[in-house]
């Protein structure tokens, strides 16, 4: 098996060995040197809500580079939020630069939805910069076309049972990849986290700021990470939220589905603990038989274009986030009592996002930041988690795609010092204890490459997503009190969560 591999942007923090930017590469202070163009902002699309006043939002574009490397090749256009600090010039502390996740989510409209959780002395304190990163919503969107059928409905069941289904699963691997290449061009190398994170120095220098803040939750921890390994110097305070760790794809990728089977067992027992609402049974075991009996009949039968994928995709989307435990419980309720799957779609696919933009982002990314894995490992893989569960959840695996990638770096760019820049301030770091979707440990692997952040837990808490989202005063005020005073805790902080969720 191949050693882990690091993500490119931020091996600054973690590289073995330290070498030399490429020549071509533009450094952080000769990227200062030049003249920086300005953002013409402007109305933003419809669907950029409107903040409550006095604060408004506007939009507006600015060209980089598709090749950072190249400054004078190829451009593409970011598009770029903003709402202006509220509070008076002397509680101004500059920009906060705000991603929602991913890869592939889209953050034009994230400027306001974000801003209208956070604490108020953050909104007085921050214009807060929301941007749609390169192949994200208006930035240059990804179009693979048919991704290798992923899009068909309902899809093949994802979960691979002999050699065949094996040889099946590896092929559409493939004929994604290939999709991929040929809708992306030119541009698949260069959708990737570390040009992001140049593209975010872009914006930066455009708004004419010295240095930014940042609030990246899920992916956007990650790219917050990669930012301060290129541009330590331009790092204001930074808050990394539901941190993803610091290994490659492929191997995150495999861990989050170990974490989800943990939790599901969780969701076994909870249903079970309340049987009266749900009758799926007494015990985890008898939930368990039920939810088979659920997939089972779908994989016999798909119901208007709602087969085994779909559930997969249902079942993951629940598992991040505690207030989709009930729903989930009484969809799959439903569905052994009269056939119908309306309880178990959810409202709104993909939280919203454009699914088929947010599936070519998620992939190109992924396999843009390094080599993915063989398509031997990816078979044992998937035969590995079958061993720990008949039934895993695949549908976080995106990095297997890169098995058949048409980019393959065979290495990773090495930028800076093996631990971290020690020109950055100290981070802050946000976790939730049994968080599924990016698992705790990540942020501890996180912290010892950040030198001198810190880690706030919300313990006894099952959601992916912490920092003005579960609405906890511990957590939440230990932020603000970062982002606008500078203040971090002495240690590592340990916030008491709310536990299993009670029923509506």
């Amino acid at each position: 098996m191949r050693r882990p591999t690091r993500p490119a942007a931020v091996l600054c923090a973690v590289a073995a060995t330290a070498t030399a930017l490429p020549p071509t590469v533009p450094t952080a202070a000769a990227a200062a040197a030049q003249p920086a163009a300005a953002i013409a902002f402007g109305p933003c699309p419809a669907s950029v809500p409107a903040p409550p006043p006095p604060a408004r939002v506007e939009c507006g574009t600015l060209s980089v580079p598709l090749d950072h490397a190249r400054p004078r090749g190829p451009h593409l256009s970011i598009a770029v939020s903003r709402v202006r600090a509220t509070g008076t010039p002397a509680e101004r502390r500059g920009i906060l630069l705000v991603n929602p996740g991913g890869p592939g989510g889209s953050g034009l409209p994230y400027a306001v939805t974000k801003r209208a959780k956070l604490p108020e002395r953050v909104r007085r304190a921050y214009d807060v910069i929301g941007f749609d990163p390169r192949g994200t919503g208006r930035s240059a969107p990804a179009d693979c076309g048919a991704m290798g059928g992923l899009f068909a409905a309902p899809a093949p069941d994802p979960l691979p049972r002999d050699r065949s289904a094996e040889r099946e699963h590896l092929g559409s691997l493939r004929r994604l990849a290939d999709d991929c290449a040929a809708g992306l061009g030119p541009a698949l190398p260069h959708l990737s986290t570390e040009e992001t994170a140049r593209d975010m120095d872009a914006v930066r220098a455009a708004l004419g700021e010295r240095s930014t803040g940042f609030l990246g939750v899920s992916y956007g921890s990650y790219l917050g990470a990669a930012y301060a390994a290129l541009f330590p110097q331009r790092v204001g305070p930074m808050v990394l939220d539901s941190v993803v760790g610091p290994e490659d794809w492929y191997a995150f990728d495999l861990r989050q589905a170990r974490a989800l089977l943990r939790q599901r067992e969780t969701l076994f027992t909870w249903l079970a603990a309340h049987r009266e609402h749900f009758a799926l049974g007494s015990t985890a075991s008898a939930v368990r038989a039920a939810y088979g009996r659920v997939r089972a009949g779908l994989a016999a039968r798909a119901v208007d274009g709602f087969g085994p994928a779909e559930f997969d995709r249902a079942v993951y989307r629940a598992l991040g986030r505690t207030e989709r435990w009930a729903p989930l419980g009484e969809g799959l309720r439903t569905y052994l009592r009269d056939g119908t799957v309306e309880g178990l779609r959810p409202a709104a696919p993909f939280d919203g996002r454009d699914s088929r933009t947010y599936e070519a982002a998620n992939r190109a990314v992924k396999c843009a930041d390094g080599p993915g894995p063989t398509p031997g490992r990816v078979a044992a893989d998937l035969r590995r988690l079958r061993g720990l569960d008949p039934l895993p959840v695949l549908t976080g695996i995106e990095a297997s795609a890169c098995a058949y990638w048409h980019h393959r770096p065979e290495s990773r760019t090495r930028l800076g010092s093996p631990t971290g820049s020690p020109a950055a301030p100290p981070a802050l770091l946000v976790a939730s204890q049994h968080d599924p979707v990016t698992p705790a440990e990540g942020a501890r692997a996180m912290q010892r490459v950040l030198p001198g952040s810190r880690l706030v837990t919300l313990e006894n808490d099952y959601s992916h997503g912490v920092f003005a989202s579960r609405g906890n005063a511990c957590v939440d005020d230990a932020v603000a009190a970062y982002l606008v005073d500078g203040t971090l805790p002495r240690g590592e902080l340990r916030c008491q969560g709310p536990g299993l969720p009670e029923i509506p």
